[in-house]
C-alpha cells in the first residue's frame, strides 16, 4: 500500500486580476506540498471583505492591476492590523521598485515567469510570521511574569536572551544553541559579551546597559546588524534587537538574536550578479539589429528598451528565402537572464527558418515545435511575423498571441488592425499557424508593431498608456522617417510614466511604405 503524504493546509488570499495567473499560483503551491484554500480578489472592497470573512495564512499579490495596486493591498492589510506574510508575484517589476515595496512592508517578491522560489518563500515567511508572533507575545508576557510565557520563548526560532543591567544572562532559550553552539545552561550566568568577538563588541549594547542603570524614560531600540561569536570560534553575522522591560521592580533587556548568514549570502550573490547582468546586457544588445537594412520601397526602424539589465523582448529584420523582407517582433514571458536566453534561442530559430522558407505558416509552425521542446509551462513567446512583397506592396502576417499591430495611412487613418491569428508559441507543440490574406499597402502607409510594454506602461496614478495614446503619439510624426516615429513613441511613453522605472520591456518597430 502506498504511503499517503499529508499536504499542509494553507489559506491564501490572492490579489490578482488574472484568474489564469491565480490558478497557476495555487497549482505551484499544491505541487509544493500544500493544500491551498484560496480566494482571488482584484479590488479594495473585495480584499477588505475577504479579510473580515475568514482567517488567512498568506497574501500573494500582483504589482499592477487595472483597478487595484500592490501598495493599496498593503495599505488594506496594514489597516486590518493582521500580521500576514505578503509576497509580490509580478510579471514585470524592477529591482528598485521591489526594494521600495519591501521597505513599504512586503516580505518578498517573485517573477511570474520564474515561480521556482514560491514554495520556499512561502515556507520561510510562514515560519517568520510564527517567530514574529512569538516575539510579540513574549514581550507582553515579560511585563507580567518571567515564566508565564516561557514556552513561547523556548519554541522561538530566534535566540532569546534575558540580561540584567550588568549584561549578565539570566535566561536563554534553546535556539541559542542553534545560533551560537552553546546550550542554554552554558551561557546562564555569563556576560552577554561571551557571544560577540572582542573587536566587534557592540558599543550600542554597552551604552544601553549604562542607560538601564539610570532612572530615565525608556527608549526604543531598532534591530542592528553586527557579528556574533560561535562556540567553535567562527564569526556569525547576526541581527540583534533589544526590548526593555520591568519585572519585580528591576529593569531587564530582552535580546532577540537572528542568524542572518543566509541573508548575507543572498546580498553577496546579488552584488556578484550585477557584473554578470552587465555582460549579459552587452551580449543581448549585440543580438538586435545594429541598423535597419536598406530595402526598396521600405523605411524600417526598431528599438527595444529593457526593464532590467536584460529583457525578453525581441525584434529583427529578416531576408526570406524568396528574397522578400520579413520583420518580426516578439515577447518572452518575464524579463531577466532566463527570458533573454529564450529570446536569443528564438532569434536563432527564426533566422534559420526564414533562410530556408518563405511561407509564414511553415516558419511559425516549426518555430513553435522547437520552442515547445525547450520551454516549461511557465514560459511562452508571443510573436508577430510579417512579410512584405516590394513588387505588389502587399503585406502578410501571422500573429502568435501577440498584441495587435496597426496599419495607418499617411493621413493617420487606421486602415488595418493586425489581430492575433493563433496562440503563443511554445505552449502546444501541435498548434497550427498560417499567414493572413495579403494586405494591400500604399505609399505613406505606416505599419506599427509593439510589445505589451508600450500599451501597459503606467502613469504614477496607475493609468495605462493604452491604444488611444499610442495612436495619438505617432500620428503627428507619420511624415517623418521610421526611426523618428519609434523615438517619438518611446519619448511619449516615458513622459506619460514621468520617467518612473519601467515595469516591462518596451519595444517598437515601424515599417513605412515609401
Amino acid at each position: 500500500m502506498q504511503n499517503l503524504v499529508m499536504k499542509i493546509p494553507l489559506r491564501v488570499l490572492i490579489v490578482e486580476d488574472s484568474e489564469f495567473d491565480a490558478a497557476m499560483l495555487v497549482n505551484v503551491l499544491r505541487q509544493g506540498g500544500y493544500d491551498p484554500q484560496s480566494r482571488r480578489v482584484e479590488t479594495r472592497e473585495d480584499m477588505v471583505e475577504a479579510l473580515g470573512a475568514q482567517a488567512w495564512d498568506f497574501v500573494l499579490s500582483d504589482y499592477n492591476m487595472p483597478r487595484f495596486s500592490m501598495q493599496e493591498a498593503l495599505d488594506v492589510l496594514r489597516q486590518s492590523h493582521l500580521d500576514l506574510p505578503f509576497i509580490i508575484v509580478s510579471g514585470g517589476i524592477g529591482e528598485d521598485i521591489a526594494v521600495a515595496a519591501m521597505k513599504a512592508g512586503a516580505h518578498d517578491y517573485l517573477m511570474k515567469g520564474n515561480l521556482a522560489r514560491l514554495v520556499p518563500a512561502v515556507t520561510r515567511e510562514l515560519r517568520e510570521a510564527q517567530s514574529r508572533a512569538a516575539r510579540r507575545q513574549a514581550e507582553a508576557a515579560l511585563r507580567e511574569s518571567e515564566l508565564r510565557y516561557r514556552l513561547l520563548w523556548e519554541t522561538s526560532t530566534d535566540a532569546v536572551i534575558l540580561v540584567d543591567s550588568n549584561g549578565q544572562i539570566h535566561f536563554a532559550n534553546p535556539a541559542v544553541e542553534t545560533v551560537f553552539g552553546y546550550s542554554p545552561t552554558e551561557v546562564m550566568g555569563k556576560n552577554l559579551s561571551l557571544l560577540q568577538p572582542e573587536e566587534f563588541r557592540n558599543p550600542h549594547l554597552e551604552g544601553m546597559l549604562r542607560y538601564m542603570q539610570q532612572e530615565t524614560p525608556r527608549e526604543k531600540h531598532a534591530p542592528r546588524e553586527t557579528v556574533g561569536l560561535h562556540k567553535d570560534g567562527h564569526h556569525i553575522p547576526i541581527e540583534i534587537a533589544f526590548s526593555e522591560m520591568e519585572l519585580h521592580d528591576q529593569r531587564w533587556l530582552v535580546a532577540f538574536i537572528r542568524d542572518i548568514t543566509e541573508r548575507k549570502k543572498a546580498e553577496k550573490e546579488l552584488h556578484d550578479n550585477q557584473e554578470q547582468f552587465r555582460i549579459a546586457r552587452e551580449i543581448q544588445q549585440r543580438l538586435f539589429p545594429k541598423s535597419a537594412p536598406e530595402t526598396p520601397g521600405l523605411d524600417l526602424a526598431g528599438a527595444s528598451y529593457p526593464a532590467e539589465a536584460t529583457g525578453g523582448d525581441y525584434f529583427d529584420f529578416l531576408t526570406m528565402a524568396d528574397g522578400s523582407m520579413g520583420v518580426v517582433i516578439a515577447d518572452v514571458t518575464g524579463h531577466g537572464i532566463g527570458p533573454a536566453m529564450l529570446m536569443a534561442e528564438t532569434r536563432a530559430y527564426l533566422r534559420l527558418l526564414t533562410r530556408n522558407h518563405d511561407d509564414l505558416g511553415i516558419i511559425m509552425n516549426r518555430a513553435n515545435q522547437m520552442l515547445a521542446e525547450d520551454v516549461s509551462y511557465e514560459r511562452f513567446v508571443t510573436m508577430v511575423l510579417t512579410k512584405f512583397d516590394s513588387k505588389s506592396r502587399c503585406l502578410t502576417y501571422s500573429s502568435a498571441g501577440h498584441p495587435p499591430g496597426f496599419v495607418l495611412s499617411a493621413s493617420g487613418e487606421l486602415k488595418y488592425l493586425l489581430k492575433r491569428t493563433g496562440g503563443p508559441l511554445g505552449i502546444q507543440p501541435d498548434a497550427q499557424y498560417a499567414g493572413s490574406t495579403p494586405i494591400q499597402l500604399a505609399a505613406g502607409d505606416v505599419v506599427l508593431l509593439l510589445t505589451d510594454g508600450v500599451d501597459e506602461s503606467m502613469s504614477p496614478a496607475g493609468e495605462f498608456f493604452g491604444t488611444d495614446r499610442i495612436l495619438s503619439a505617432v500620428r503627428p510624426h507619420l511624415n517623418r522617417p521610421a526611426s523618428a516615429i519609434v523615438d517619438a513613441l518611446y519619448q511619449a511613453v516615458r513622459l506619460f510614466s514621468e520617467n518612473t522605472p519601467q515595469l516591462d520591456d518596451v519595444t517598437a518597430v515601424v515599417i513605412k511604405i515609401v
